[in-house]
């Protein structure tokens, strides 16, 4: 099966799903034994998992691969996987075509969810666009608030919460909307043009909560979670951490005003009477924070009546065990793959011979040491082959033909890339031997060195030399009277006139007379010269002379 980008995208979305529903099961219990803990507590135990959700796919994309194979049951329905045979010893194993070929059933339902998973997230994510619109718009028809007593709390509170950035307070001209704060780098507070009138405890409190967001940053966090559900917005445990967030940073907000000394039920007396008079925003500005929603009101008011609630605000220690915490968690999720992202796509190459020309039919093998299995395909007309659907892995690689020495090399496949390796293909060595007996006392035998010599890499159609002229050797006379005997291997070229050139001895300990008289022998030997594709070649080859005696 050849994975196409759908289902390399389907295998990778379905592996953050999985991950997002660990990172959010593991916020809300948190979250739930923290029940009695601060709600600024709460509202960065849900903060730092939806960062950590955006932050995954990145680093899947930077961290090197960890692969538990614990969780192959899990998703081994999404991807199909290519059958593989347990390896048999392939050192004689003829040159045959084995097409590794599967088929692809899953193809067109991994395209139609990838669609439909891609049509939401645009749907979304055109709400947040038009959300954000919508306040620009609003903010660009506001005009500032001139008020003295405004601009003299809003100079106090940012002191108070050690706001360096600079504060926009924009009086708007429907006196019944609710004020709403928005803004990253330039934060602005949107108040209803009656907040000049208004009375000193409501102004106070009323921007003491605004001020309270914009010094937490909570409209980040909160476009954070917005975009989080435009991405997976068919999770619900994302829908939920949003709204828990959405709760936690306005009872956190309660909670800093309510540490300024005003009075609980005073607190909750202007907060109801804003809630009846003024009007909450829209959904398309679902982005900005409201003062008082309606539907928070209840567990807000709960929150704010109870004394014996934490109202503590993090400390720096807190807030860097959290961070040290999540990026302890992230980094081991992130790297960690799930069999359906362990299609390695497409490993494929071309085998050519030393004249650059293409082999076909030649038998290439993957063969994975640590689960002992193997898959096979062979050469086309043009010398190309590909294997797909391979998981990730440390390969051996084999290519085999007839005629031809085998080619093994070591593969690494990665997970979702696809991979290209060209081929060499080395002719076959030529060996010959011949014994020369003579009749003698022997003294003992010299070692003589095992293994092929190196040779001259050819392929395609090859057609192998064959000796037509051979001279015997003569056992020399000193040898054979000093009892000496063993084999002379000897290294040479056979040229493109079938003659044997560069003649050379590969056991130094032999007897030199021995050599002597093989060489002597050998270079007066003929072959029919090596043909690539019609034309004569200079190949290696290794000529063994046997001398022995005899009793």
């Amino acid at each position: 099966m050849t994975l196409n980008f759908s289902e390399t995208a389907l295998a990778f979305l379905f592996s953050c799903l999985l991950k997002a529903t660990l990172v959010f099961t593991l916020a809300w219990a948190v979250a739930s034994v923290a029940r009695r803990s601060s709600a600024a507590f709460r509202h960065l135990v849900w903060a730092v998992a939806i960062l950590g959700l955006l932050v995954l796919p990145v680093l899947a994309f930077l961290l090197p691969a960890w692969h538990f194979t614990v969780l192959a049951a899990t998703a081994r329905f999404w991807i199909a996987r290519q059958p593989v045979a347990t390896a048999p010893d392939l050192s004689d194993l003829p040159a045959m075509i084995v097409n590794a070929v599967t088929s692809a059933p899953a193809r067109q339902w991994s395209s139609i969810f990838l669609l439909i998973w891609f049509l939401g997230v645009l749907f979304f994510a055109l709400r947040i666009i038009i959300g954000l619109a919508r306040l620009y718009r609003l903010s660009a028809r506001c005009a500032p608030s001139l008020s003295l007593d405004l601009t003299q709390t809003a100079s106090e509170l940012s002191a108070a919460f050690n706001v360096k950035r600079q504060v926009s307070l924009l009086a708007n001209n429907d006196p019944s909307i609710m004020p709403l704060t928005w803004g990253i780098f330039r934060p602005t507070i949107l108040l209803p043009c009656t907040a000049a009138h208004w009375p000193g405890l409501r102004r106070r409190i009323v921007l003491t909560h605004e001020f309270a967001h914009v010094a937490r940053r909570d409209w980040l966090f909160q476009i954070c979670a917005e975009l989080a559900r435009a991405v997976y917005w068919f999770h619900p445990l994302v829908w939920l951490a949003a709204k828990r967030l959405r709760q936690e940073s306005e009872r956190a907000c309660d909670d800093s005003v309510l540490r300024t000394g005003i009075a609980a039920p005073d607190y909750a007396d202007q907060l109801l009477h804003l809630a009846a008079t003024l009007k909450n925003p829209s959904r398309a500005w679902s982005s900005a924070l409201a003062f008082a929603r309606l539907s928070h009101l209840e567990r807000r008011f709960s929150a704010m009546l109870d004394s014996s609630l934490d109202r503590r605000s993090l400390s720096t220690n807190t807030k860097t065990a959290a961070s040290l915490f999540v990026l302890l968690l992230l980094v081991p999720l992130a790297a960690l793959r799930l069999p359906a992202q362990n299609a390695a796509g497409k490993f494929s190459g071309t085998i050519y011979d030393a004249s650059s020309a293409a082999v076909p039919n030649a038998t290439i093998i993957l063969t994975d040491p640590n689960t002992n299995k193997v898959a096979m395909t062979a050469s086309d007309a043009q010398g190309k082959f590909a294997f797909v659907g391979m998981p990730p892995g440390d390969y051996e690689l084999k290519a085999i033909k007839h005629g031809f020495d085998d080619y093994q090399a070591h593969q690494v496949l990665e997970a979702g890339h696809d991979a290209t390796q060209n081929l060499t293909l080395k002719v076959g060595s030529v060996n010959d031997e011949v014994n020369v007996v003579a009749q003698g006392n022997a003294r003992g035998a010299s070692a003589s060195p095992s293994g092929k010599t190196a040779r001259i890499p050819v392929g395609g159609a090859v057609q192998a030399s064959k000796i037509i002229s051979k001279v015997q050797p003569v056992y020399p006379a000193a040898a054979k009277a000093a009892g000496s005997q063993g084999t002379v291997i000897i290294h040479a070229v056979i040229g493109m006139d079938g003659a044997p050139l560069s003649l050379r001895v590969m056991n130094d300990q032999i007897d030199p007379e021995l050599a002597r008289a093989a060489i002597e022998a050998v270079s007066k030997w003929r072959y029919s010269p090596t043909l690539l594709n019609g034309n004569p070649i200079e190949v290696d080859t290794t000529i063994h002379v046997n001398f022995t005696l005899q009793p």
